[in-house]
């Protein structure tokens, strides 16, 4: 395939007739899953809060270090600040920007944004300055929420960006009512004894606590939001280079939490569920399974704020008995390394959920054994909502893992693309194109790069390679050469390399990803030295300084030269097929 999709209305012209994969895996769907779902049940999400809390009032939606948030709770605070974002001056359309791990001032900051007609611009608070910089800038966010703990980033990010609002909180903020003195000792502990808040400077910033208590004192106006309106401008990366927003309507939200519940229908929510959510909450994946699918079903969200700290986790989730939990494989084979998880009680857990990267079928395998219950892989992508394939559910019966990613979704097109443009038939390998009421409407500001993933029909070319079986099952083969996928994120060597050339000491770099048992891939970099001097060690604590962790390589190999095209582009194909050669058994 080429290294950049090609417009299907362009290359797609020779395919006179459907592929006959089409309708192929309707014969395949649990009998409960309807083909179709009535994608307007919701004009917007703030509607489908609004009846999502009004219903589950009285049950906890979310628990963050030990301390509950009720529905009613949530709804009460998330309307509050709808409401004191109205008295800023956020209007319908304005962008918010996110930046908060899982906590419970999460699902209060996006549903009160949404609730004021704002689009969401979520923001991982692991960023760089730089990296923050860039995606306040593109998006015109004019508001932010952030962390305390983040707050020096955005101060030092702040320069040239529209921000004018901004929102501080800590830890302990919300969790609890009045005095509230279990979170005033965390916050104190965070603070000055584990010293983990830098300091900061910003002298115009407000605190979320009295954010909430001002909006509390005046209703919210009703906002006429549509199910075209954007939500979110959710930033994803790209072949091309920096990162980007994909505009994801309300429509869009919407039809594929619908699309989800459908497919689970009569499996999960006759009683409460309760999910673990050790995944970030602004990344697609969480935001729609957990924060979105799981409030459909009037769920209960355990929050995670560090994953990776796997003995905080067991610590917080050992009391808990949950239904559900969703994570990615790294996280997976975390756990399963944890000898206190490995004696836990399993008899309750009815679904567990994979999506962000493949799921090895050592870790699958492992996890089944531990657990009783097998891994249910899915496949998606920001661009659409995000999913796209998912694996029957079916509680009451155990099913072993076998590497696909699942059957389309209701009211979901999938096709597979082959080099010459025509459409692949059953057993065939091609480009997995989608299309379907949850595919985005484009790049925010990149009409060029829209062009090149998005047709005037609506199908999406995902870059991803795959192939259909007779019954409609689908199975990844590969995907685009030059992304790189670690734990799950989605890494563009573009951005890698351009921070890296920017080192004095640097003349040329390419970057790939390499096979690692654990992450998925590493990022391994080619250096063309400028300085003879320069190390590997001085190398990598340059890019910690200038890209998020899982961004920073770790491995560096320096050359004389790097192999080029005769126009002088770097072959990352080239490399990428050296460190397979060494691999390979002689």
């Amino acid at each position: 395939m080429t290294d950049t999709p090609r417009p299907l209305s362009t290359v797609c012209a020779t395919a006179t007739a459907a592929p006959d994969t089409d309708g192929t895996w309707y014969a395949s769907y649990p009998a409960h899953v309807p083909r179709e779902v009535d994608v307007h049940q919701y004009a917007s999400l703030a509607q489908f809060f609004d009846d999502c809390t009004a219903r589950f009032r009285e049950r906890v939606a979310y628990v963050s270090a030990g301390s509950p948030m009720t529905y009613a709770a949530l709804a009460r605070k998330a309307t509050a600040f709808a409401s004191w974002l109205q008295g800023a001056g956020v209007k319908p359309g304005d962008r918010v920007a996110i930046m908060l791990p899982n906590t419970l001032q999460y699902p209060v900051a996006l549903f009160g944004a949404l609730k004021a007609g704002a689009v969401v611009v979520n923001v991982n608070p692991l960023y760089t300055a730089r990296e923050l910089t860039h995606q306040l800038k593109d998006s015109g966010a004019q508001t932010i929420v952030v962390f305390e703990n983040f707050a020096k980033t955005l101060q030092t990010a702040l320069p040239g960006t529209q921000v004018k609002n901004i929102v501080v909180t800590a830890l302990g903020d919300l969790l609890g009512e009045g005095l509230n003195l279990k979170g005033h000792f965390i916050n104190f502990m965070l603070r000055h004894v584990a010293k983990l808040v830098p300091a900061y400077s910003l002298p115009h910033a407000l605190k979320l606590v009295d954010v909430l208590a001002q909006g509390a004192r005046r209703p919210v106006a009703p906002v006429n939001v549509k199910s075209g309106d954007l939500a979110f401008l959710q930033y994803t990366g790209g072949t091309t280079g920096v990162a980007k927003g994909a505009m994801l309507t309300h429509g869009n939200i919407v039809a594929n939490l619908l699309q989800a519940k459908a497919w689970t229908a009569g499996q999960l929510g006759a009683d409460q569920e309760t999910v673990l959510t050790p995944l970030p909450l602004y990344h697609i994946y969480s935001l729609t399974v957990n924060a979105m699918i799981f409030m459909a079903l009037g769920g209960r969200n355990i929050l995670i704020a560090n994953p990776r700290d796997i003995k905080r986790v067991m610590k917080t989730i050992r009391h808990e008995k949950f239904s559900c939990i969703s994570a990615v494989n790294t996280l997976y084979n975390a756990l399963l390394d944890n000898e206190e998880f490995r004696q836990r009680d399993f008899s309750g857990l009815k679904l567990a959920m994979a999506g962000g990267m493949a799921t090895q079928r050592a870790i699958a395998e492992r996890f089944k054994a531990v657990t009783g219950t097998p891994i249910s892989e899915g496949y998606g992508l920001t661009e659409c909502s995000p999913i796209v394939t998912m694996n029957p559910v079916d509680v009451n019966q155990v099913h072993d893992f076998d590497g696909t990613i699942g059957l389309p979704a209701p009211s979901t097109q999938v096709r597979f693309r082959k080099d010459d443009g025509t459409w692949a038939n059953i057993g065939e390998a091609g480009e997995l194109c989608v299309k379907g009421p949850q595919v985005m409407q484009g790049y925010w500001n990149r009409p060029d790069e829209t062009a090149k993933v998005l047709d005037a029909d609506g199908w999406l070319a995902t870059g991803d390679i795959g192939v259909m079986d007779a019954q409609g099952y689908v199975r990844l083969i590969d995907r685009k050469k030059d992304m790189i996928l670690v734990s799950g994120f989605n890494v563009y060597p573009n951005e890698i390399e351009d921070v890296i050339a920017a080192h004095p000491g640097v003349s040329e770099v390419a970057a790939i990803g390499v096979p690692d048992p654990v992450q998925g891939e590493r990022i391994k970099v080619f250096v063309v030295r400028r300085d003879p001097t320069l190390t590997e060690d001085a190398l990598i604590h340059y890019c910690r300084e200038q890209l998020t962790g899982y961004k920073v390589p770790r491995l560096v190999e320096f050359r004389d030269a790097l192999p080029q095209s005769n126009i002088g582009k770097i072959l990352r194909r080239e490399l990428r097929n050296e460190e397979i050669g060494k691999k390979a058994p002689a």
